[in-house]
């Protein structure tokens, strides 16, 4: 069930999407709220076993910038961001950040990336670029990303470095332009095919550098499966391009 219908008191949302994030959700609710003001927190909780669905419920009756969505159960990361995005869409927010829950992704970059978005119609946090970077990872990690963002661009030719970045700050009107009913990732490949929907459109996307840092508590939610889900969906993603185009511009009148 939906949450009630609140009016934003500011004008970002930052979407957190958990599953057994319980030791995390506290400390980087309070560190998003640290770094700006500008930000409310939308918890999308996937019926985590380990109780993160309290305490986002205890957080949520502590402060009026924290609302939680329960899900019964676990259906990827893309399904998440996709009931989120529908919220904040029905909520009127300016401005959506995804963002992972675990601290992978600093909450000092969010004024950065807001910045970027209110000149931009997508801002992404970039590991690749100059400035960007890693934190406590091994060589074996830094091939499989580097090389998993240097096969989608080469197959999709998107000039993007960072395409599977999933720090990222979307203005209102982008996500109303990328017909998100007809988005087919849910894993990996999701953060690639909506930033590629964005180029596709010839929407304005600018990279931030950021420096991405191994989860402090708990493990990867990267698995086999999520992997080669991307590598036959950036395909997908090519050749239903035009179809996408097609669509985004019948729908663009009622996206107003």
């Amino acid at each position: 069930m939906s949450p009630p219908i609140r009016e934003p008191a500011r004008d970002a949302l930052v979407i957190l999407p958990t599953y057994n994030e319980a030791e995390n959700l506290e400390p980087i609710a309070r560190a998003i709220w640290a770094a700006t003001p500008r930000c409310d927190v939308l918890v999308v909780d996937d019926g985590s076993p380990d109780g993160t669905g309290a305490i986002a419920d205890r957080l949520a009756l502590e402060s009026p910038r924290l609302t939680v969505l329960h899900r019964e159960r676990k259906e990827g990361l893309g399904r998440a961001y996709l009931a989120g995005f529908a919220l904040a869409l029905e909520r009127g927010y300016p401005f959506v950040f995804e963002m992972d829950a675990d601290f992978s992704h600093d909450p000092a970059y969010l004024p950065k990336l807001l910045d970027a978005a209110e000149g931009a119609d997508l801002a992404i946090g970039s590991r690749w670029v100059e400035g960007g970077g890693t934190r406590h990872w091994g060589v074996g990690r830094q091939v499989v990303s580097r090389g998993g963002s240097l096969y989608a661009r080469t197959i999709l030719g998107a000039p993007v470095r960072d395409l599977t970045g999933g720090f990222k700050c979307f203005r209102r009107e982008t996500l109303l332009a990328l017909d998100l009913g007809s988005v087919q990732s849910n894993g990996y490949c999701f953060q690639i095919e909506l930033t590629y929907r964005a180029l596709a459109l010839g929407l304005r996307v600018r990279e931030v550098p950021i420096v991405f840092e191994d989860r402090r508590v708990g493990q990867s939610k990267m698995s086999r499966q999520i992997f080669l889900e991307a590598v036959g969906m950036v395909w997908k993603l090519r050749l239903g391009r035009r179809a996408f185009l097609e669509r985004a511009r019948s729908a663009r009148p009622a996206a107003t």
